[in-house]
């Protein structure tokens, strides 16, 4: 019994370790073949690699020592054979082209190399892979045609070549790919389709995408997508479909069926005719059309059938639409579907009335710059599932009070620039679930009620109530507002100190109003979201706190017009994210901190009109190479220019004006190249918080007080236009340099106000975009260059008050200014001046020959004998010309008999004259 037992205890451990060793064995074989990499597909893959430009090294496991290019980045090998199967180097920033060894990898069936910057053609040999299912070449630098061998890839299931600049024909060779469920050709280039028929062969096609492919001769292309049974996404954005003359056939009317689910058709030019060849392409399967961006005058009465719609997209269409019969021709099963409608941007008219309630799904209604008038149904706030209510920019009147019935489930609410004011809209306070409310621009001009502050704790997101003329204090802030929210108050009439503030914030805007006291409440901000503060344009006091640290996101900080002083505090090097630095208009004082230095994300540093003293530091030029604008005008700098300011290659305003600076002129100013060639800062500088709220910081970066024709204005977005140097208001000795000369982009040069010496440099002439040139005030000498005459853009220069000598040149402009440009200058003559020059004197004798002895001066009661003359001329003139032309306007007969006198005294003059001329030939000739 026991040696029983002994003998089936030793057969099963002996089988478990046959089991476990041969299991050992087929792995480890197993692991043998997955690692195999052929010889021949391995040095295909480092010759693919060898002209590649990789600039983030992500293909730096592709080396000749790794034996294993089955381990190497973006390979995939088959587990059996150990060939390459797939190549996915998506997104990997390659550059260069597509090496013909890639035709060495025959058992190749996925391929993507999109989102690079591959260039050249799309090499012919890619057509022999005909073992590729998925292929996206797209979002590269490819040009030249599609090559027709792609028709040979007939395993392709997915197949993307859109975002490129090829051009030509779409090969009709892609009817072939009939295995084919997905087609991206979406902004493939400048590309075509002549003849449609190729499509309906695509009968496993799901996915079609071709926006920007014209269409505009491939008649019966709706036959064609009509005949594709599995076809569900279908996008032909800007196709030009409006100029297919025949876009279906008479067969196609009888058509109805159709698995179309989603259908964008935007940027087509098309009119309200394109509905009678819609209508079979739009069934109950439908779920998202969008017709945006077209001539549609509205939307026929089968919209309302389409029981499955639930996003219709009627945006930017430029004819006129009256928003009820659009909103009838959709009542029906789609009134109870639609989950979502944009119009915005269109020419819709009419109100928002009670029908709206009708479309109970609805969740979002965007139908903001419209022509909108009537008043808001308060249906509209009642509708059970509605969220997003966006219709700013009409004419719309929002009632100051409503009558709510059922609770509102609206979070985002947008009425901006609609009739909301005078009084503050208390319903607002009803609708509990807002996270964002936008009354920007409602012509409000009331308090604001104190529970209104409290309505949503810790629930808001954005709140935007500037530009209105609300008054009152703003309580505590911190209960309301949400994680990295926004807040803006600014352009109205708040007043008194400001208290608490979220830590969370992103975005606080409080500028423009009549806030007064201390700013030490930015310091509550410690969360370090906060990406954008404008306190500017308020009475608020006290010194910048020190506590800016917090602030490591901070892109705009504005504070500018306020009675700010002390120092800029040390922390402020803290804002490395910082773009513009604006605090003009205060009372700051002292040298700019060190740490300013470490600010070196800077666009646009404005420090002017406060009480700054020191040298113009040199890391201005050295650490903050990126600014456009330099503005240190008004206050109390002294020393020299600093040469590093020339290290600027951005800088197009430069404003030292109004300081104590001495010495010259650096000559390096020409280095500053962003002056010498055409065209301005281009950066668009945003930022913005997690929702995608977004400001625009170029606003600011776009936005400074200049002097500017011998006044301060202000530019507001239009100072990217402007590239400016100002010194005026200085000590500054020593000559002009002449190679201010070579800024051949400069528009405002103003030297003005210092002691400067020596010629104006003879090429300024060159300087032909100047529009302000000022020179005044110095001890400039010589003649006026004659090169001058040419800068015919200039609008303003004063040379007044120098020592110059000579006759002003002649030109239109130069004749053009006042006297008072060029008083003060004891040397000039000639016009504008009254002041004759040298010489004049012998022309106006010599312009008088021809005259009698006799002939003097014209005495006193000549000159005015003969203005009485010319005076009573004119008004004979005037007078019978009128009494002529009154005749003949009033009097049909006479009208009719001077222009026949007219027609006979004109053919006898023409007769008499030729006669003459042919006498007077005969004569010459006998």
């Amino acid at each position: 019994m026991n040696s029983c037992v002994f003998i089936i205890i030793f057969w099963l451990l002996l089988l478990l370790l046959v089991t476990t060793t041969g299991s050992q064995l087929v792995a480890a074989g197993g692991n043998d073949m997955k690692k195999k990499c052929l010889d021949k597909e391995r040095d295909a893959l480092l010759l693919i690699r060898a002209p590649l430009q990789d600039p983030h090294g992500t293909l730096s496991t592709w080396t000749a020592d790794d034996h294993d290019c089955c381990n190497w980045s973006g390979v995939t090998c088959s587990n059996q054979t150990g060939h390459v199967t797939g190549l996915d180097m998506r997104f990997y920033g390659l550059g260069g082209e597509i090496s013909h060894s890639l035709l060495n990898l025959t058992y190749l069936n996925h391929l993507d190399l999109s989102l690079n910057y591959f260039h050249g053609t799309i090499p012919t040999i890619i057509g022999s892979l005909t073992r590729l299912r998925y292929l996206n070449l797209g979002s590269n630098d490819f040009n030249g045609t599609i090559p027709r061998s792609i028709g040979s890839l007939t395993e392709l299931n997915n197949l993307d070549l859109s975002s490129n600049s090829l051009y030509g024909t779409i090969p009709p060779e892609f009817g072939n790919l009939t295995n084919l469920q997905y087609l991206y050709l979406n902004s493939v280039g400048r590309c075509r389709v002549e003849k449609v028929e190729w499509l309906s062969h695509l009968s496993q096609l799901e996915v079609l995408v071709m926006d920007g492919v014209s269409l505009s001769k491939a008649n019966h292309w709706v036959d064609a997508i009509s005949s594709l049974p599995k076809l569900f996404d279908l996008s032909l954005d800007g196709c030009e479909l409006s100029q297919v003359m025949y876009p279906y056939s008479s067969s196609f009317l009888n058509s109805s069926s159709s698995s179309i689910s989603f259908l964008s058709l935007r940027n087509n030019n098309l009119t309200s005719s394109m509905y009678r060849w819609l209508s079979p392409l739009t069934t109950n399967n439908l779920l998202s059309l969008d017709l945006s961006g077209n001539m549609l005058d509205g939307i026929p009465k089968y919209f309302g059938n389409l029981c499955s719609l639930e996003y219709l997209g009627f945006y930017n269409n430029s004819a006129v639409v009256k928003f009820p019969d659009f909103l009838n021709n959709l009542f029906g099963c789609t009134s109870l579907t639609l989950q979502m409608l944009i119009t915005r941007g269109s020419q819709f008219t009419g109100s928002l009335s009670d029908e709206i309630q009708k479309f109970a799904s609805l969740e979002s209604l965007y139908l903001s710059d419209n022509q909108l008038n009537g008043s808001i149904s308060e249906k509209l706030w009642e509708l059970p599932s509605l969220e997003t209510v966006i219709i700013s920019f009409n004419n719309l009147t929002v009632p100051s009070t409503y009558h709510l019935s059922n609770i509102s489930y609206v979070k985002y609410l947008d009425l901006s620039s609609c009739k909301v004011g005078p009084r503050f809209p208390k319903w607002i306070q009803t609708l509990k679930n807002l996270t964002s409310l936008d009354l920007s621009n409602t012509g409000i001009s009331d308090a604001i009620p104190l529970e209104f502050w409290d309505m949503w704790p810790s629930q808001l997101e954005y709140l935007n109530l500037s530009s209105n003329n609300i008054s009152g204090k703003v309580p505590d802030l911190l209960s309301n507002f949400a994680y990295d929210s926004v807040i803006d108050l600014s352009s109205n009439s708040f007043h008194g100190p400001i208290l608490n503030v979220p830590s969370t914030l992103s975005i606080l805007n409080l500028s423009r109003n009549k806030f007064s006291g201390g700013i030490s409440f930015i310091c509550q901000i410690v969360d370090g979201f906060l990406s954008f503060l404008d306190l500017s344009h308020n009475s608020l006091t006290g010194q910048l706190p020190d506590c800016l640290w917090h602030f490591d996101q901070l892109e705009v900080l504005n504070l500018g017009h306020n009675n700010l002083f002390g120092r800029l505090p040390p922390s402020i090097g803290s804002l490395i994210q910082l773009q513009v630095l604006y605090v003009y208009d205060n009372n700051f004082s002292g040298e700019l901190p060190l740490s300013l230095k470490n600010c070196t994300s800077l666009i646009s540093l404005n420090l002017g009109a406060n009480k700054f003293s020191g040298n113009v530091p040199v890391w201005i030029g050295e650490s903050l190479t990126g600014l456009y604008v330099v503005i240190l005008r008004s206050n109390n700098f002294f020393g020299t220019i600093p040469l590093q300011l020339c290290q600027l290659p951005n800088l197009q305003v430069l404003d030292l004006s109004m300081n104590n600076l001495h010495g010259s002129i650096p000559s390096c100013l020409s280095n500053l190249t962003s002056m010498l060639h055409q065209g301005g800062f281009s950066q668009d500088v945003y930022f913005q918080t997690t929702r995608g709220y977004a400001t625009r910081a170029g606003r600011y970066v776009d936005h400074a007080l200049i002097e500017w024709q011998g006044d301060e204005r202000e530019f507001l977005n239009t100072l990217k236009l402007l590239k400016s140097i100002d010194l005026s208001s200085n000590n500054l000795t020593g000559q002009i340099p002449n190679e201010i000369t070579n800024l051949s982009d400069l528009i405002a040069l103003n030297f003005s106000m210092n002691t400067l010496s020596g010629e104006i440099p003879q090429h300024i002439g060159e300087m032909k975009k100047l529009l302000t040139l000022d020179l005044s005030r110095n001890n400039l000498s010589g003649k006026i260059p004659s090169g001058m005459s040419q800068m015919s853009l200039l609008n303003y220069l004063d040379l007044s008050y120098n020592h110059f000598s000579g006759r002003i040149p002649s030109s239109t402009q130069l004749q053009s200014f006042p006297p008072s440009r060029y008083h003060g200058n004891r040397g000039l003559c000639g016009p504008p001046l009254t002041k004759k020059c040298p010489g004049d004197e012998e022309s106006e004798a010599t312009s008088v020959i021809g005259k009698s002895e006799g002939d003097g001066e014209d005495t006193d009661d000549e000159v005015e004998l003969w203005g009485w003359f010319y005076i009573g001329g004119g008004m004979g003139f005037a007078t019978g010309f009128w009494m002529a032309c009154g005749a003949l306007l009033l009097n049909r007969r006479g009208r009719h008999a001077f222009f026949q006198f007219y027609d006979s005294f004109k053919d006898w003059v023409y007769v008499k004259v030729v006669v003459f001329i042919s006498s007077m030939q005969k004569a010459r000739h006998t």
